[in-house]
């Protein structure tokens, strides 16, 4: 399965969920996560995605920990598996 595929199971998913799923770009900012989730009652995080079995590059994984000390949650996908309890913790709230 290609990184393509996966993030398009995550727009169906988060937008069948009630939410929206849009791409996110940083002009001027490389690694920054690929998607930013928003689901209703103020939850939000950010998703990078990846091809199964990828990992995330260094540039992106200091973004990750950027994003995470202001107190956003960042996840990392490389399975559609994970994309419906991810959400899932999104909408709890209990995102890390």
């Amino acid at each position: 399965m290609r990184e393509k595929e996966i993030e398009k199971r995550l727009v169906q998913e988060v937008r069948s969920r009630g939410g929206l799923c849009w791409k996110f770009t940083s002009p001027g900012t490389d690694g920054v996560p690929d998607r930013i989730v928003l689901m209703e009652n103020r939850k939000i995080a950010f998703v990078e995605l990846k091809a199964p079995g990828k990992k995330m590059r260094p540039l992106q994984v200091r973004r990750k920990l950027q994003l995470e000390k202001l107190g956003f949650s960042v996840y990392c996908i490389d399975n559609p598996d994970d994309i419906v309890p991810m959400i899932d913790e999104i909408k709890r709230g209990d995102a890390e």
